[in-house]
């Protein structure tokens, strides 16, 4: 296995990778306790009755009494002080336990783990969908800057760029579910409910990564070495293929993990509005009802999936270009 090992990563770079992997598993799990550590605070200088929230979330706004709210506070321990509710919750996550939910009372990984699989599925078609408008685009634009196609697509870029994903959303409905009537508008009963809140993720991020392909194809095409493959005898296309793709993959790599973020912003506003049932919509539905473990339970997923996909970007970059490790083993 240390050949097989040493020959993709040489000159033993291989130890210099698994240290990068253990310093950002580090700091990713430092990350999203901070990340879930700032949900609690923010969610407890929320003004009014937590108590009153969660009562009103598990049985209705109109069957709360004063009886309810005062045994769900007894309950869920929230008359005491909020460092020892604070310290609680740290040590069931030091025994791998995330808590339950105060309102449905089921244990927060299942409920995240039902919820996320919606999300990421959603998540996955979305990025798949804005890199499919993208990837052709931007690379037609880097061979011809400057030209219709390129100032067109730039004009859309920063119309869609400008405008919020509830407002892309809600245009798709109008156009696609409500005039044309080729797709349901809301829910999730069958696939077709997936397009649109996927294509509003998606024209969200092709806005963004169109102009990075474009960008890095232009820059590429501009280099020395491409210029040298021309002088040999090789076409535009061939000299891109064969010297170009690999150089101009690296900034797209780093964005589109860099895009994870809008990724992660986008689905809470577009499952909120298609009424999808995700991550997003669990995490405002757990804002209203002051449901604090799992929207630190949440927090933390969402901490731990970031770091986790730059990471993977990382580690892709210094596969495509491993003069990278250098600097790092120094």
């Amino acid at each position: 296995m240390s050949a097989a090992r040493s020959s993709f990563w040489p000159g033993g770079a291989a130890g210099t990778v698994l240290r990068i992997v253990a310093s950002r598993l580090v700091q990713a799990v430092l990350t999203a306790l901070v990340l879930a550590s700032l949900c609690f605070a923010f969610v407890q200088a929320l003004p009014g009755d937590a108590a009153l929230r969660i009562a009103a979330a598990r049985s209705g706004d109109d069957r709360v009494t004063a009886e309810s709210v005062a045994r769900v506070r007894e309950q869920e321990g929230l008359d005491r002080p909020l460092l020892a509710q604070y310290a609680s919750w740290i040590g069931r996550l030091a025994q791998g336990d995330l808590g339950h939910s105060l309102v449905s009372r089921q244990p927060v990984w299942s409920e995240l783990a039902e919820h996320g699989r919606f999300t990421l599925g959603l998540g996955a078609l979305g990025w798949l969908l804005s890199y499919a408008l993208a990837l052709p685009l931007g690379i037609a634009c880097g061979f011809r800057p400057g030209g219709w196609l390129d100032r067109g697509t730039n004009a859309l870029a920063v119309a869609l760029a400008s405008m919020p994903s509830f407002l892309v959303g809600i245009g798709l409905i109008s156009l696609f579910a409500l005039t044309l009537r080729w797709l349901p508008p809301a829910g999730f009963r069958t696939g077709a409910h997936m397009v649109l809140p996927a294509l509003t993720l998606a024209l969200g991020l092709a806005a963004f990564s169109v102009r990075i392909i474009r960008n890095a194809v232009v820059e590429v095409r501009g280099a020395f070495y491409m210029t040298f493959a021309r002088i040999r005898g090789r076409s535009a296309g061939s000299a891109f293929l064969h010297h170009g793709v690999r150089n101009a993959a690296i900034p797209v790599a780093t964005f589109a993990a860099l895009q994870f973020a809008y990724v992660v912003d986008g689905f809470v506003v577009v499952e909120t509005l298609f009424n999808y049932p995700g991550l997003g919509d669990l995490l405002v539905k757990s804002l209203l009802a002051r449901d604090v473990p799992m929207i630190m339970g949440a927090g933390m997923v969402v901490g731990l999936m970031y770091a986790a996909v730059n990471l993977l970007a990382d580690l892709a970059c210094i596969g495509l270009d491993p003069r990278r490790l250098a600097g790092r083993s120094a």
